[in-house]
């Protein structure tokens, strides 16, 4: 059936109209950022970061600060452990002694073979003819002898040294020896590091007394006028014979030497008196 003209124009309109309700409305672009609002955008951003940096610090601190309790609490249960160790054992070793043995002091037979020494004693030196204030020195390997002037010199093809004492105004000596000129053979020669650069030392051996001690004991020869003592015994004489108490000093009285002055001014009249007529 054909169509009719009469209907054609109103099915145009609604098609028309029809279409036009299809179309999609556009949104409204957004209002521009101010500068105002882009900083405080940015204010906040910065805030929010640095808040978060803050919370990511105390959470490493409060992490760090557990490792380190942590560790405390490791080295204190180790050193409990140990003391427990430690008793354990005192434990078995009282247990394997027998019970009479309790109530006895154990004893070094070692000790009893060895001179107790103070921190500083007096020594006497026979061949030089006089008595020295010694500084004890365990961490000393050698043995040291204040000396000035030292001149080295030879003997029948031997190597020899003169020197005189290394001593202060207040140093304890026979006067006599003070100045005296003191000569002796070298044993050998020791380097010792010094500012300014290492420094070849002689060494000589020479009688000392200490107590009930004679002993032969290897010096080197130095200039120690700067420090409180003429002499110091290093572990070397100190080794496998003494056993030093640092809590006292001259434990044996100074020896006693003769001065050569006065024998010398006592001679004559005793010989006068023997010869006279």
């Amino acid at each position: 059936m054909p169509i009719r003209p009469l209907l054609i124009a109103p099915l145009a309109a609604l098609l028309s109209l029809g279409g036009c309700g299809m179309v999609p409305q556009r949104e409204a672009p957004p209002e521009p950022v101010t500068q105002q609002a882009f900083a405080n955008r940015m204010d906040r951003l910065q805030a929010d970061l640095a808040d978060r940096c803050d919370a990511t610090l105390q959470a490493q601190s409060a992490h760090r600060e557990e490792q380190l309790g942590l560790r405390a609490d490791v080295r204190e249960l180790g050193y409990l452990l140990r003391n427990v160790r430690g008793e354990l054992e005192t434990l078995r070793g009282e247990t394997r002694q027998e019970p009479t043995s309790r109530n006895c002091p154990v004893v070094d037979e070692r000790l009893d073979k060895k001179t107790l020494v103070g921190r500083s004693e007096w020594i006497g030196l026979p061949e030089v003819g006089t008595y020295l204030e010694a500084r004890i020195d365990s961490g000393a390997e050698m043995s040291s002898l204040s000396a000035t002037e030292i001149t080295p010199f030879e003997r029948d093809g031997e190597d020899w040294v003169r020197f005189k004492l290394g001593l202060n105004d207040e140093d304890s000596v026979i006067e006599s020896k003070r100045d005296e000129w003191i000569e002796a053979p070298v044993e050998r020669r020791v380097r010792a590091a010094q500012a300014n650069g290492d420094a070849s030392r002689p060494v000589i051996s020479l009688l000392l007394t200490l107590g009930p001690l004679r002993e032969s004991v290897e010096f080197t020869l130095d200039d120690r006028t700067h420090l409180d003592s003429p002499a110091l015994l290093g572990r070397r004489f100190l080794m496998d014979i003494t056993i030093v108490d640092v809590a006292r000093r001259h434990i044996y009285d100074r020896p006693e030497f003769s001065s050569p002055s006065a024998a010398d001014a006592d001679a004559p009249e005793t010989q006068d008196e023997t010869t006279a007529p």
